[in-house]
């Protein structure tokens, strides 16, 4: 599917957006809100979507644009190529994106359908966070005592934390069903910091779709998606008349990490569920029909069960009709580690990090520093010297044994905006390997502008000798982003088929915030459509 889209975001002053707004994509139409608003500098981004060749409208802050100024405004001008399914965007600074985000869905391309029965309604789900106090506040907080962030206070579905929370249950989310029928949820992790389980009481789930990528079906009854990560389902509604609980609460697999234990809900509420005769029915249909029945409760896993997490994401697989596109040679060998780190509390300050450190965090032990006066991509477009450099290191600078007993030597990174060169075209295969230095995670790494291939994961060091024998060549999911196992590894593989600066990034914000990310510079091949566009004559001025 093709269709050519516009947005204008306007920065003002006075205002927070709250974006749960969603955005149709087809072939005819592209129907976005006129403004978006936040208040000061503000960015925007659409996750997931390629920007062939428009990398000036993939949004991230000081990456491939500078900030929208209070009171000026900027079109975001891009096609979408070639996908369909569910993607999101959301605010690309600082904490903007714990309140400005939303649902991005692309429909196929008209006279055609899905690969799958036409589903009677489609729900968009859409999970975050939320904190009693300003989310900014609360990072820059963080940032300033050098320790972690408080975590949320609530999860939410379509912005709604739901039954199980203080003076929330008069609003949570109803979801209107009729028996018998079959529906579409598209259902989006938005939230900052935290992986987290989705299930429905009593209903099975059939994935059909990741990241705007169709899957063979597969059928569960639990999902797990990181931030960043969308999964379609079909539910059909096949129990008895009833109330039931669709449910979102935290995975949380690094041990002794703080993190928000509570569970949002809304309620799948089948339209024909008998009321007794002294409570009456809510006339609005945004409410449920009826409140004095107690919807059933699922089963959500513990908090850090890892066994349900690796059966879920290991059985993903794309559908048949991708044999034959998935890279089999491969022009550059990349291993990367992804982890936590420490550094030294500068000279008169008191850091609250562990024994007084300050908390920070790194790819092969360099913690990304975003420029503060140009983009990188300006400044690679431009030729302007000084504003990154090309060097960030294709193997770890030191190789020690990345999942156990790390040396103390090895917790503090360097810092620096450092950056990865490609040729246009090359096939990159990129083995993203846990560290389990100050605490392990599973971590979404999100690539811009492309999407990738998941060969294979697995726990403990990978091994290139063995472990390339357990890549699956035939079916492998294809993402965006992509949950790197506790203590683990993954295996991804793309085409650098698009020119420009393209962020790659934990989607835990708070480590992002810490300097886990870094930047692949992808270079232009020959004519015009192998060929970054010129900047727009409206993109922010630094």
């Amino acid at each position: 599917m093709e269709a050519s889209s516009y947005y204008n975001v306007k920065s003002w002053w006075w205002c927070c957006l709250l974006g749960l707004f969603i955005l149709f994509a087809s072939a005819a139409s592209f129907p976005v809100p006129e403004k978006l608003v936040a208040e000061g500098e503000t960015h925007y981004h659409e996750h997931g979507v390629r920007q062939l060749r428009t990398a000036w409208a993939d949004g991230p802050s000081f990456i491939t644009q500078c900030p929208i100024r209070p009171g000026s405004s900027y079109t975001y001008r891009f096609t979408i190529e070639g996908q369909e399914g569910t993607l999101w965007w959301h605010a690309h600074s600082s904490w903007l994106r714990a309140t400005v985000y939303g649902a991005l869905v692309i429909k196929p391309r008209a006279g055609t359908s899905y690969p799958f029965a036409l589903p009677k309604r489609e729900f968009p789900i859409l999970l975050g966070e939320w904190w009693t106090s300003n989310p900014i506040d609360v990072v820059n907080q963080a940032l300033r005592a050098g320790a972690a962030p408080n975590v949320s206070d609530a999860f939410t579905i379509n912005g709604q934390p739901g039954d199980l929370y203080n003076c929330s249950r008069k609003d949570t989310v109803i979801i209107p069903v009729d028996s018998g029928e079959t529906n579409l949820l598209r259902i989006i992790n938005s939230a900052m910091n935290q992986e987290l389980f989705f299930t429905v009481a009593n209903h099975r789930l059939t994935v059909v779709g990741i990241d705007a990528s169709y899957t063979k079906q597969l059928t569960t009854s639990v999902l797990m998606l990181g931030p960043g990560q969308t999964t379609d389902v079909l539910i059909t509604t096949n129990q008895p008349a009833g109330r039931y609980y669709m449910a979102a609460r935290a995975y949380a697999a690094a041990p002794n990490v703080p993190f928000d234990n509570t569970t949002t809900t809304a309620i799948l509420e089948y339209q024909s569920v008998p009321c007794p005769a002294t409570k009456s029915r809510s006339k609005s249909k945004s409410k449920s029909k009826c409140t004095s029945s107690q919807p059933i409760f699922p089963f959500i896993p513990a908090y850090n069960d890892t066994q349900t997490v690796t059966a879920f994401t290991t059985s993903l697989r794309s559908p048949s009709n991708i044999k034959g596109k998935v890279p089999t040679e491969v022009d550059v060998n990349l291993f990367f580690t992804v982890g936590l780190g420490l550094n030294p509390c500068n000279p008169g300050r008191t850091c609250q990090g562990p024994n007084g450190t300050n908390f920070t965090a790194s790819m092969n032990n360099v913690s990304f520093v975003l420029p503060s006066t140009v983009s990188v991509l300006q400044a690679f477009y431009r030729g302007v010297n000084g504003v990154f450099t090309t060097n960030f290191p294709p193997i770890p600078p030191t190789r020690f044994d990345y999942t156990g007993n790390v040396s103390r030597a090895l917790w503090t990174p360097s810092r620096g905006t450092e950056v990865y060169r490609l040729k246009f075209g090359s096939t990159v295969q990129l083995v993203l390997q846990g560290t389990n230095i100050f605490a392990a995670e599973n971590h979404p790494i999100h690539l811009h502008g492309h999407d990738f291939f998941i060969l294979a994961e697995g726990f403990g060091n990978y091994n290139p000798r063995t472990d390339p024998s357990k890549f699956n060549f035939v079916d492998p999911p294809m993402r965006n982003t992509v949950g790197v196992p506790v203590l683990g590894w993954a295996v991804i593989r793309f085409v650098a088929d698009n020119p420009g600066a393209w962020l790659m990034h934990c989607h835990f914000d708070s480590h992002l915030t810490w300097g886990l990310a870094m930047v692949f510079l992808v270079d232009n091949g020959v004519g015009e459509l192998e060929t970054l566009e010129p900047p727009p004559a409206d993109l922010p001025r630094c």
